[in-house]
């Protein structure tokens, strides 16, 4: 019976990839002028000259060949990561399809062409495909992928899918230049001038009396949270991060970064003869400070008339009563992995090093990159693969066997919240403790005091039967998580921070699993030597590029230097605003005394920009307060 029942298994599957489609994209990602909010034009990365890019749909078991050329700039780098996926070697897909510029492959430079080509084998449901290099893809780079799944658990009349994302009017590297400076020595992230909601503002949702549709809502932004409600409307989730889950009813729902919920909204039986606001909020709790031209949140609508006047802007009451994700179970009831046979524990710190730039850090290492991608190494190093050594000091490595049960323990010694996002495989969460002193202020000495860590020994809540499944979870400020996950995907595995920030910042591990197995399975293909090579990055060696000695780290690069003992971010800020002030008033002074005539204020303010080499953003990234409270 065992048999017969195996074979008709095979049969059904068989079946079902014997009816799969191929799909063929070639896109070449370039600059396309747009106006996404409507407010100002700003360049976005789009593909083949248009803005947005395509959200992509497949059913399960098809096959995607993504052809991507950079023809974006000269002096820009690009990748694709496809948020989500797998890439399972056991279907035969490879690990070089993830993305991650030097973790699993090498930068697209301008006018080289990757090949994407990977099966949809037992994945289904909401994904999305993003640019995997600095905080590019906060530039547009972005849309949905979407598997259809034949026998989904529900039913609906049509689906719908909606981005959120945060808008920042100037290029992501200026910002990012911006951000990573000692002219920002707090850390304080960029803020958004605005959010977007697919990929513009003012949007229509048109629903039908009496019909259900399946809202897949994604979190594509760089750095905020994002809550959505919909006026007189339930909202019922049923699927998280390609997990089907028990249905679970909300009239308010939170989406970090990275995140993907899907949600069933049955519409009114009868034309209600009015439309309604769906509201799309912003977590400010996020934001350092609070720009007062900043809208927090933005009014759209279901639509059951387009004649109907657009309904006023709701107050959606306390925020604090969105679905938490913590209790969420899967569909299918997968149990808990009853227990770990390797733990490892992250304390998520952000300090200035010595060049004055705040970095984040796991266990006080900030991630630097690689001479050589982690899987160059960990495909030509033979034996010495399962040696962590070979990967460099600075990457956060950890090597896993195969099938053992991995416990990552994330405690945080920071103000922020973080959405950590795992490749490669999702991830039951065991333990989420709430925010600790959230609202409050404190010296950052008194850090240590204030961050709750997971004690083992006395877990703060019940471990839950049927633990939520996915792959990426909100840390909350000061809190903890615990996630368990099994080691049965050989490859090279990214594990970050999505707010995209922390990310640049260096808030990143790379997991090593089971390097013998992937060996067997999977070699460099000749387009990535050859995007490799002219990036003028080996196709051998460990991370810093040698073959001769594997364990000669010579010429990796590393984090900078920590700061000279003593010497605080505090002290740092109030250095740098002082000296800022203090060449403001002899600029002033000196230029003032030799002119002929009365300067304007704002003429001396931007020649002292010119002079000391700074721009508004930079000056702006920091807080007013800190600087009044030097």
């Amino acid at each position: 019976m065992l048999f017969v029942a195996v074979w008709l298994t095979t049969i059904l599957s068989s079946a079902a990839f014997a009816n799969a489609r191929t799909h063929t994209f070639n896109f070449t990602a370039g600059w396309v002028n747009a106006n996404p909010d409507g407010f100002k034009d700003k360049r976005m990365i789009g593909f083949n000259g248009e803005w947005p890019v395509p959200d992509i749909h497949v059913n399960k078991g098809d096959r995607v060949e993504l052809y991507l050329t950079n023809g974006i700039d000269k002096d820009i780098e690009t990748s694709l990561h496809f948020h989500g996926l797998f890439h399972n070697t056991s279907y035969g897909n490879q690990n070089q399809m993830d993305g991650p510029v030097m973790v699993t492959q090498c930068p697209i430079l301008y006018g080289e062409t990757y090949l994407y080509n990977f099966t949809v084998d037992d994945q289904v449901g909401t994904y999305w495909y993003h640019a995997h290099a600095g905080a590019q893809y906060g530039d547009g780079m972005r849309g949905a992928f979407v598997i259809h799944d034949p026998d989904e658990p529900f039913e609906y009349n049509k689906d719908l899918v909606i981005q959120l994302s945060d808008l920042y009017r100037q290029p992501y590297y200026d910002v990012s230049d911006a951000f990573l400076s000692r002219y920002n020595p707090t850390g304080a992230e960029p803020i958004p001038q605005n959010v977007l909601f697919n990929n513009t503002l003012n949007a229509t949702l048109d629903f039908k009396p009496g019909e259900t549709y399946l809202l897949r809502f994604i979190n594509s932004g760089l750095f905020v949270s994002q809550y959505i409600a919909i006026e007189s409307h339930n909202m019922t989730i049923v699927e998280v991060d390609g997990v089907y889950v028990k249905p679970n009813t909300t009239d308010l729902i939170y989406v970090a970064t990275g995140q993907r919920i899907s949600v069933l909204v049955k519409a009114k039986e009868n034309n209600p003869g009015r439309n309604f606001a769906l509201m799309q909020i912003m977590d400010d709790s996020m934001l350092d400070v609070i720009p007062p031209d900043l809208q927090l949140q933005w009014t759209h609508q279901v639509a059951y008339d387009k004649g109907y006047d657009w309904p006023k802007t709701i107050d959606v009451g306390g925020l604090e009563n969105a679905a938490e994700e913590f209790y969420l179970q899967p569909l299918d009831n997968r149990e808990l992995y009853d227990d770990y046979d390797v733990q490892i524990t992250f304390d998520v710190r952000m300090k200035n090093l010595g060049d004055g730039v705040k970095y984040a850090f796991f266990n006080n290492i900030t991630y630097v990159d690689p001479k050589v991608p982690t899987l160059t190494t960990a495909l030509t190093s033979g034996k010495l693969a399962k040696d962590p050594r070979i990967y460099g000091d600075n990457i956060n490595a950890y090597v896993f066997e195969k099938d053992e049960i991995v416990e990552i323990v994330v405690n945080n010694y920071d103000t922020g919240k973080h959405p950590f996002h795992l490749h490669g495989h999702n991830f039951q969460l065991v333990q989420k403790s709430p925010a600790f002193h959230e609202d409050e202020n404190f010296p950052e000495e008194d850090q240590d005091k204030m961050t709750v860590p997971y004690n083992e020994s006395a877990p703060l809540m019940d471990f839950p039967s049927h633990p939520v499944t996915r792959d990426t979870i909100l840390l909350e400020p000061n809190g903890h998580v615990v996630l368990r996950f099994k080691a049965n995907n050989p490859g090279i595995w990214y594990f970050h921070c999505h707010v995209d920030w922390h990310l640049v910042q260096g808030l990143a591990a790379v997991f090593i699993e089971d390097p013998e197995t992937l060996q067997e399975r999977e070699k460099l293909g000749s387009n990535y030597k050859q995007v490799c090579k002219a990036a003028g990055i080996k196709n051998e060696g460990n991370a810093a590029g040698h073959t001769d000695d594997w364990f000669n780290l010579e010429g990796l690069p590393r984090q900078p230097a920590p700061l000279p003992r003593g010497f605080t971010a505090k002290g740092y800020v109030a250095f740098m605003v002082c000296t800022l002030a203090a060449l403001w008033g002899i600029y002033t002074i000196s230029d003032y005394g030799l002119s002929e005539t009365i300067q304007n204020d704002q003429e001396v303010y931007n020649r002292l920009k010119e002079a000391l080499n700074v721009d508004d953003t930079a000056i702006s990234s920091v807080p007013t307060d800190s600087a009044n409270n030097q």
